[in-house]
């Protein structure tokens, strides 16, 4: 039996997480501030013996290198998160970001605890080579636009890990994130799939931002929360840098009407310009598609869950949250 700490463990992708190392019989603690996590999103787990929530943050030394040192492995998944919560807090952003993960790792030193450090393919920045492949140069924009700046945290986040395998030998995985959705996922913080899902169920118009070209491609929870165990339990993986998505691609546009279909929804396109819906100065990034040949052949697991399938849950996930 493995003892596990989720740093981040009330989000959405850390409560699916939970939730599988629970059904295989796993030591899960959890540590989350609730800033974009809830309470909620493990109250169905509450009652496991196996499982201890900590509401805390990761920069309190004093709560987090006790329960790092007594861990087997880390899975850290706290992060500032959304690109509505990116814009309104650049300065905390880049802080949390940065100053977290270095203190879970530093904490991982003494007995060497193996370390998944949640990235994101936002590093990839304005890369026009697609699908985006690891060792792919970075591509970032000028650093008035504060969305680099999130990209930056996380570039950093990956620097430190990998530092610390080569330094210290902590065993560290690097997982880049591509737009994972699920259910329990909050559309608050600018995940457009819930955000999207919400407006066509109550009707409202779905509104796009941008032209609505723009692509990405769309991973659900369990698909990832799979990769992140096999990781976890592959030492091969111990100091590489490894996407985490599909490569089925949709423009936002086409997305937008596949859940109006889905939820049969009477609701109609709205595009909204980028200055309106985020303020001056946004820069988006036209594709999103990884490379995900090195994942599957780490592990052995190949995307299992379909965009319609996963539309699906999340719509019912959906209704189930929404008032009478």
């Amino acid at each position: 039996m493995a003892r596990c700490l989720v740093t981040g463990g009330a989000g959405f992708i850390g409560s699916h997480l939970v939730e599988r190392l629970l059904a295989e019989e796993q030591e899960v603690t959890v540590l989350d501030n609730l800033s974009s996590g809830l309470r909620e999103n493990l109250a169905h787990l509450q009652a496991s013996p196996r499982l201890r929530f900590l509401e805390g943050d990761v920069n309190d030394t004093g709560v987090l290198n006790p329960l790092v040192f007594e861990a087997d492995v880390v899975y850290h998944l706290a992060a500032t998160v959304g690109v509505f919560n990116v814009i309104a807090s650049p300065a905390a952003t880049i802080a949390n970001n940065v100053h977290e993960t270095q203190a879970v790792l530093e904490a991982a030193v003494p007995r060497k605890t193996k370390v998944i450090v949640a990235s994101t393919s936002e590093v990839y920045g304005k890369s026009a080579k697609v699908p985006f492949q690891e060792e792919d140069d970075l591509v970032l924009g000028a650093t008035t636009k504060s969305r680099w700046g999130y990209a930056a945290s996380k570039i950093m986040d990956e620097f430190l890990a990998l530092a610390y395998w080569r330094q210290y030998q902590v065993p560290a995985v690097v997982v880049r994130l591509f737009n994972t959705i699920g259910p329990r996922q909050s559309g608050e913080h600018g995940m457009v799939v819930p955000r999207l899902v919400r407006q066509a169920i109550l009707g409202q118009n779905l509104t796009v931002f941008g032209t609505g070209r723009q692509s990405r491609a769309f991973t659900d929870v369990s698909d990832v929360v799979e990769w992140l165990v096999r990781l976890a339990n592959n030492p091969e993986a111990v100091g590489q840098i490894v996407n985490l998505g599909n490569t089925e691609e949709i423009t936002i546009e086409e997305l937008a009407a596949r859940i109006i279909a889905v939820t049969g929804s009477r609701s109609e396109i709205e595009f909204v310009p980028y200055n309106q819906a985020y303020g001056e100065g946004f820069a988006e990034i036209d594709r999103r598609i990884p490379d995900n040949s090195k994942v599957i052949q780490l592990t052995g697991h190949r995307p299992a869950v379909t965009l319609k399938a996963m539309l699906a849950r999340v719509c019912a996930s959906c209704l189930q949250g929404l008032p009478a």
